[in-house]
């Protein structure tokens, strides 16, 4: 198997592009998810006695929540290389088997968004996977053959935000599977206060507290907001982020003590207050707030339906008790009223 060196806290080039990103470099600094990490971390303390490649991973979950650190961990734990791509590039088989043979013994090849594969792509994959083998065509025609070529043994880390899109003859042959579930604000607090460190920004523990429980049960949100709060600080605040400058940096962004920010307050009253609370479909939200059906599935819903706001039916979109209570009127009421 192919080894380097492990992380460290060296200020080398690839360690200061992990800090620029607040990319942790080790599982220890890994914050959250703590069955996903248990799990990840003994499969490569067996994989890694019994000198053989990790089994295929798939990591699947909101965007924001790790998938793609997860991914730059395994290869450090691993001690191998990690080559990164997405599912939408692989336009057809022999952009495949440029990336597969490419790799080394034991290297990660981490797809992203792995559930937008072409199917005709996605066929190579299997005999990849299974038999670390791809046939190529060669030629077409009459004087078209076949030609297999043997892969090195490597690891595949698949990860998507819609894991029912995948098939089921891909998604069996991935030996482990992980589901990346909203962190919580405590999580959140402590990713928070180690990126401020990063960026050199003073964070007191209640401003910390106050951007986590607005930043939607996602790392990617909380580090963003750190950046945009860091600035009101800077400006304004005698660059110290406290609960009450994070407060007002955070309204004027338009983000809510529930985290909801202006497009989610915009699905909701649309829902409420054009189409009466639903149930209404997904394109005819779209169309009413001027986003693209598969951001309003992928992005915004799953949080609206975690806390509560929305339900799915099949018949479209309701709004729940809480979403009426958040606005203030009663169910069955269009304009705003005192409950």
């Amino acid at each position: 198997m192919s080894q380097v060196p492990p992380p460290t806290r060296e200020l080398n080039q690839p360690d200061r592009e992990f800090e620029t990103s607040l990319r942790p470099v080790a599982f220890s600094e890994f914050t959250g998810q703590n069955k996903v990490r248990e799990r990840l971390e003994l499969a490569v303390e067996a994989a890694r006695a019994r000198s053989e490649s990790l089994d295929h991973v798939l990591l699947s979950g909101p965007p924001g929540l790790g998938k793609t650190t997860l991914a730059y961990l395994l290869a450090g734990a691993m001690g191998t290389h990690l080559k990164i791509t997405s599912g939408p590039i692989i336009d057809k088989p022999a952009d495949l088997a440029g990336l597969l043979t490419s790799l080394e013994p034991g290297d990660i090849l981490f797809i992203d968004e792995i559930h937008r594969i072409q199917k005709s792509v996605e066929e190579y994959l299997y005999a990849a996977m299974e038999d670390f083998v791809i046939d190529i065509m060669l030629e077409q025609g009459p004087g078209a053959r076949s030609v297999r070529l043997d892969l090195p043994r490597f690891t595949l880390v698949g990860a998507t935000t819609r894991s029912g899109l995948l098939s089921a003859p891909l998604r069996t042959r991935f030996g482990i599977t992980n589901r990346l579930d909203y962190y919580r604000a405590e999580d959140l607090h402590h990713i928070i206060q180690r990126s401020a460190g990063i960026l050199n920004v003073k964070v007191e523990s209640a401003g910390a507290m106050e951007i986590a429980q607005r930043s939607r049960g996602t790392p990617r949100i909380a580090n963003n907001l750190l950046r945009r709060v860091r600035d009101y600080a800077q400006v304004r605040a005698d660059n110290v982020i406290t609960q009450d400058v994070a407060d007002r940096a955070l309204s004027m962004l338009d983000i809510d003590r529930n985290g909801l920010d202006e497009m989610d307050k915009r699905i909701l009253e649309s829902i409420l207050f054009k189409f009466a609370g639903g149930p209404v479909g997904v394109n005819t939200i779209a169309v009413s707030v001027g986003e693209e059906p598969g951001t309003i599935e992928e992005v915004y819903e799953p949080y609206l339906i975690q806390e509560g706001y929305l339900q799915r039916t099949p018949k479209g979109r309701v709004a729940t008790p809480r979403c009426y209570e958040r606005f203030g009127i009663k169910p069955g009421n269009r304009q705003p009223e005192l409950l």
